[in-house]
């Protein structure tokens, strides 16, 4: 009997929004719902939902009454030979999620994707608008209460569906929706009438209810492609999609039958254009179930598997799979491709675009998953796919394509020395948290065989430990193990790509960023197909510890988060100094720094974004608060996700200089010129110095002794490379260079000592230069350095300040008063000139006798200190190597802009050692 397209079309949608399967007989294809509410006794409501799809076999004869007589035909003919559906790259297969199709003006939007491709077959999946499938499981739930408030919400359901169709079609299309939504509604009420009767649904009438957002949204889909001109049929997916129960609340596709369904379908709607039912489907007995999580997905997935099409489009809200979560990581970036395993092993670990399930059917017939943003057609999206290879037959991903995290999740180790070598262990283990139903996310075994330590959610962990200490109670009374303990508040962190399996050194560079980050792993786990590396950590650390391994690997920049202590002059002039650079380090070497604070003695600016260095004084004058030192700390170290952070001390405060171990030790990097750490108590130096090897944080301080000069660094790679220091002498004061290079001639010392006050060179008060303390210090840290065991008291010191005016309480009484000593300071330069020699205030390391002095010392004039000019430093160092003539650094040594870029250069060195492209 030969039927049109149209009259199959249309028959078969009149029943097919409202249809269910009986169990009992699988020719039985189509039962109408209304027969759920079939006259129900309350004596016998504990058994209606397991009798109710039997009683509607007993009414069959009933419902063919109502069967118009095309669909009547389309059964009789179905022993006829069927039209074969054509499969393969014709085809492309779109996915809509909710949020899609969420509005009318959404749903017009889809319906213009679909318009525009050009694919000779389109295969279309939707979900239900956007928070129906939540209003529908509320029906149930409300029912089941036996809340008589489910009435309204139903009704409520239908506005929605009733109001958006009549924005999208009208005449008799309109009508002809209209018309099935109030059959369904009608329907529902009767359902949820009986739900409420009894108290109770089945997952099958659940299922049965949750689905309807599909058919309506699919339904309302079909009729706008219809109106804009292009011929289109709707799919209900539980005529087709023939699914099994499997563990663990889900279900696995039937292929075969499936497929064979499928033929059934296109014999009845050779369309090539179809809008399809995500969510739903049926079982082998066609009972109406659902696909579970992500459900849509699925459909479309198992659809394009069985099209072979060329590619399936997930349509969403986001631009693509990103390298990690973009809320955590603001620096994530979209993936363009990612392999099919590479994609399982993020979704697994919590990359929420995919569930896992979805990718197997596409990936056994190399199907692309394409993932797209409807709300940015401009976004390229990722791809999804085998991973393409070069002329060499190499892959060309490299080697960790991204990071995802599952928070809430408990370790449990079971450890005990009668584990070793016992046949079971493991079985027992494992077979105690099946019986419980939890899920094991990663195990980690020692190879010993001394422990097994696992993680499950958060929310899972009590029952598994009851039942292990259960299982093992006579192997933990005998001591044969020792405990079951469980690690509560961890987070998994895992690190995906394919490529990590052939290139060395991947899990190195993993452990080193979480190291440098301070972060402790907990347990580890590794497949030997390397796929991924997975760590369990604290969940207090989980984002620094993500944003600390995406940032190493070059999936961002290398971001540390700055706290500036003292902004005077030399601070000032660093932070403008980071203000004009960091344009050009962000861009051209990959380093963000952003300075999260700034305080000084009194105030202090905090801030949960970077500050604006562009006004940084205006905002710390309006906006700054009463100085905390240690508040400050935390804000800046704490309160933000940056996986780095180093405390910079441009301060000579010793109260400041003594939180340094502190800092150190919370895994903060430090940055100074601040002296008063490396010259102080020698104990307390040298705890500092372990602690910064054992703490892995970075403590710079180059800037203490030559300003911008390399002295500690040229000191230490001398030592490094074997050279051994003999002696260290040099002018290590640009103020008292300055003063002695112009102390010449008739000039007076009070009259230069003035002038270098006037340009900047000293200290507010001078005797703090002339005193020869801060000379002092710089010695005693590059002794120190060279492996000497001094103390400052242990420098002998000749001041420069007359002894009558070391009291005086002011500085500017104390440059009234020097011109009277300037007469002993001319005789000693008289004395100096006569010999043919030059004036210089130097200090000396002298390795051999293991001492250290600093002096006013006479130098012939063609010695290279006499050839200084300025407030240049000068340091030479006499080694085993270069003993006839020493390794000599000269350059500027005061100033503020010398002295801060000496300091910026530690800040981009810390950056280096942290992962930035050297």
């Amino acid at each position: 009997m030969a039927l049109s397209a149209a009259s199959i079309s249309n028959a078969s949608r009149t029943l097919s929004s409202s249809t269910t399967f009986s169990p009992l007989n699988n020719s039985s294809k189509k039962i109408s719902p209304s027969h759920f509410s079939s006259s129900l006794s309350l004596a016998h409501r504990s058994s209606l939902f397991r009798r109710s799809f039997v009683s509607q076999w007993g009414r069959r004869e009933s419902l063919r009454g109502h069967v118009s007589s095309s669909v009547k035909a389309v059964l009789v003919d179905e022993s006829k030979e069927k039209v074969k559906v054509l499969k393969g790259d014709m085809w492309s297969v779109h996915k809509f999620g909710g949020t899609c199709v969420g509005s009318s003006e959404r749903i017009k939007n889809v319906a213009d994707i679909i318009l525009k491709d050009s694919s000779e077959g389109k295969l279309v999946v939707v979900s239900a608008m956007s928070k129906v499938t939540d209003m529908m499981y509320d029906l149930i739930n409300k029912a089941q209460s036996r809340d008589d408030s489910y009435l309204s919400a139903v009704d409520a359901v239908f506005e929605k569906h009733r109001l958006t169709a009549m924005d999208l079609i009208d005449g008799d299309d309109l009508a002809s929706f209209l018309s099935r939504l109030h059959h369904d509604i009608n329907n529902l009420k009767a359902m949820l009438r009986a739900i409420y009767i009894a108290g109770h649904a089945t997952e099958s009438f659940s299922d049965f209810v949750v689905g309807h957002g599909e058919l309506w949204t699919a339904q309302m889909l079909s009729y706008v492609v219809r109106k804009n001109g292009q011929d289109c049929e709707w799919m209900d997916t539980r005529e087709v999609l023939i699914v099994n129960p499997s563990g663990s609340h889900q279900v696995d596709p039937d292929f075969v039958e499936s497929e064979k369904r499928l033929e059934e379908w296109f014999s009845r709607h050779p369309s090539k254009t179809i809008v399809a039912t995500g969510f739903i489907a049926s079982t082998p007995q066609n009972i109406p179930t659902t696909l579970k999580r992500d459900g849509s997905d699925f459909s479309a997935s198992i659809i394009g598997a069985m099209l072979r099409a060329h590619q399936v489009t997930i349509w969403t809200d986001v631009d693509g799979i990103y390298s990690a979560d973009p809320r955590k990581v603001s620096e994530a970036v979209i993936l363009r491709t990612l392999s099919y395993q590479e994609a399982w092993e993020m979704s697994y670990f919590g990359a929420n675009v995919l569930h896992p399930r979805t990718i197997l059917p596409v990936m056994r017939h190399d199907i692309p998953i394409m993932i797209r943003n409807i709300f940015n057609l401009s976004a390229p999206g990722t791809m999804i796919c085998r991973p393409a290879e070069n002329e060499d037959g190499q892959k060309l991903e490299s080697p960790v394509k991204g990071f995802a995290t599952i928070d809430n999740v408990a370790l449990v180790n079971v450890e005990g020395t009668g584990m070793a070598g016992v046949p079971g262990t493991a079985s027992a283990i494992f077979g105690a948290v099946k019986d419980v139903g939890a899920n094991v996310i990663m195990i980690s075994q020692a190879s010993s065989e001394h422990s097994v330590c696992f993680a499950v959610p958060e929310s899972e962990v009590t029952a598994v430990a009851e039942a292990l200490k259960s299982r093992f109670h006579e192997a933990l009374n005998a001591g044969r193990i020792s405990q079951v303990a469980v690690i509560h508040n961890c987070s998994i962190l895992a690190a995906v790509g394919q490529k990590m399996a052939s290139t060395p050194g991947v899990s190195a560079t993993l452990f080193n960023a979480l190291a440098k980050a301070n972060i402790n792993v907990r347990a580890i786990a590794q497949g030997c197909s390397e796929y991924n590396i997975t760590v369990v950590i604290k969940r207090e650390d989980c984002i620094r510890a993500l944003r600390a391994v995406h940032s190493r690997f070059y999936l961002s920049k290398t971001t540390i988060a700055m706290g500036i202590i003292g902004p005077g002059l030399i601070g000032a002039t660093l932070l403008d100094q980071l203000r004009d650079q960091a344009a050009v380090l962000k861009e051209d070497f990959n380093i963000d720094l952003r300075v999260m604070g700034i305080t000084g003695s009194r105030a202090m600016l905090l801030s949960d974004v970077e500050i604006d260095l562009s006004n940084w004084r205006e905002l710390v004058k309006d906006k700054g608060e009463v100085a905390d030192l240690e508040k400050f700390t935390q804000h800046v170290h704490v309160n933000h996700f940056i996986p780095n952070t180093v405390l910079v001390d441009c301060t000579a405060d010793s109260s400041v200089a003594s939180c340094y171990h502190d800092w150190l030790r919370r895994g903060i990097h430090v940055i100074t010129p601040n002296k008063k750490a490396n010259s102080g108590p020698l104990d307390q130096y040298l705890k500092l110095r372990a602690l910064q090897r054992q703490s892995y944080t970075h403590y710079f301080y180059e800037a203490t002794v030559g300003a911008g000069l390399p002295i500690v660094s040229t000191l230490r790679g001398l030592l490094e490379t074997g050279d051994k220091i003999l002696r260290i002498e040099g002018i290590f004061s640009g103020t008292l260079s300055y003063i002695f290079n112009n102390f010449i001639g008739t000039r007076s010392f009070s009259d230069v000592v003035a002038e270098a006050k006037q340009a900047g060179y000293t200290e507010p008060d001078p005797r703090d230069d002339l005193s020869g303390t801060d000379v002092a210090r710089k010695v005693i840290i590059l002794a120190r350095e060279s492996g000497l065991k001094l103390e400052l008291s242990d420098i002998p010191v000749q001041s420069l300040v007359p002894q009558p005016l070391r009291a005086i309480a002011s500085a500017e009484e104390f440059m009234q008063q020097l011109p009277k000593f300037d007469n002993e300071m001319a005789r000693v330069r008289q004395e100096a000139e006569d010999a043919g020699d030059v004036l210089r205030y130097v200090g000396v390391v002298d390795a051999v006798s293991e001492e250290g002095r600093v002096e006013l010392q006479r130098y012939k004039k063609d010695h290279p200190f006499a050839q200084l000019s300025g407030s240049d430093n000068i340091i030479a160092f006499t080694t085993t190597r270069y003993k006839e003539q020493p390794l000599i650094v000269r350059g500027p040594g005061a100033g503020a802009q010398v002295t801060a870029g000496g300091i910026f250069s530690d800040i981009l060195r810390l950056a280096s050692y942290l992962g930035a492209p050297s």
